[in-house]
Parts: structure tokens; C-alpha cells; sequence
């Protein structure tokens, strides 16, 4: 779990829920508490000190660069450890993010500084865990999910907190 104080930016998709669900049947400590289904645009984002009005304002000001969308989940992305579905609808958001906050290093560099978009299903677990998931999540694939807002979420003591809820621009029509 990250320190207290941790912040993110993540697009929440309530209808990727059955894919968490399918990683907590084989095991629920794979599914990390506290955040319901979603891709991360930017994490770490920055320290819980450093969010101020002007920090929420850019938050808004990104969204609302950045049309709602469905997000199709068709792809399963397995690493040691690691169960994910393929998020690349939601990759020109999370580059925005990156190249908004330059100074933000996404997941400490670990992956560049553009890593793939994805959803997040199962961390930690063994081969065998991660091929049962997979097993079960292929079955659940391809959904579409709406992404509708990017929130700006802290984590403090135990839970994350939202902070700020920026809708995304409605599509042109």
C-alpha cells in the first residue's frame, strides 16, 4: 500500500466491476482495496501538500480537454505478478496527464514515461493465481466501459479519499 499523503488521477469504469470480482474469486487479497475499477492516468501524482485550487483547476482544465469515451477492455495484459486489461482508448488522457505534470514520474519511471493505459485487475499473485484470472477474465472480454470524469483521488491512513471530481467534455455532436 502507498504512504498517506499519496495521490493519483484515475478514470473510475463501475462496469469493469466483474473483472475484480473474477480476480477475488481465485483470491481476494489480489484486488487492492479502497478504489473501484479503474485506469490510472498518473501515479504517484503529487503529494497530498502540494494540491491546492490552481492543482484542481488543471485537473478540470485537462478533463475537460478530453471527450467522454467507451473504453473497449478486449485485451488481457499478464506480467509477474500482474493481471490487467488493455485500456488504449484512455492513453491520449494518460499522456496528457504525464506530459502535463512533467516534474511526476508515472509509477516511479518503472515503465517510461508514457506507460500503457490499463485497468488494473489482480497484483501480487503467484503464476498459477495469475493464469486462473486470466482464465476467468478472457471469459468476461471484450466489454466496454464509459469513462465519464477524471478524479483526483488521496490516500489517507487506510482509504483512498476523492478530492475532486472533473467531468470529461461531453462528445462533439
Amino acid at each position: 500500500m502507498p504512504a498517506p499523503g499519496t495521490s493519483a488521477l484515475v478514470v473510475e469504469l463501475p462496469a469493469a466491476a466483474g473483472l475484480l470480482e473474477a480476480a477475488v474469486a481465485v483470491s481476494p487479497p489480489l484486488v487492492r482495496p479502497g478504489l473501484p475499477p479503474h485506469v490510472t492516468a498518473l501515479y504517484p501524482f503529487l503529494p497530498a501538500a502540494e494540491l491546492t485550487d490552481e492543482v484542481d483547476a488543471a485537473v478540470t482544465a485537462l478533463a475537460a480537454a478530453h471527450e467522454a469515451i467507451d473504453v473497449a477492455l478486449a485485451e488481457v495484459v499478464v506480467a509477474p505478478g500482474f493481471v490487467a486489461a488493455a485500456a488504449p482508448a484512455l492513453q491520449p488522457l494518460a499522456d496528457a496527464a504525464c506530459d502535463r505534470w512533467p516534474g511526476v514520474q508515472p509509477y516511479g519511471g518503472r515503465f517510461g514515461p508514457h506507460p500503457p493505459a490499463h485497468l488494473t485487475v489482480a497484483m501480487g499473485g503467484s503464476d498459477e493465481q495469475n493464469t486462473e484470472v486470466t482464465r476467468r477474465v478472457e471469459r468476461l472480454l471484450p466489454l466496454t466501459a464509459r469513462a465519464e470524469a477524471l478524479h483526483l483521488v488521496v490516500l489517507t491512513g487506510q482509504s483512498w479519499q476523492l478530492r475532486l471530481t472533473a467531468p470529461l467534455a461531453a462528445p462533439a455532436r
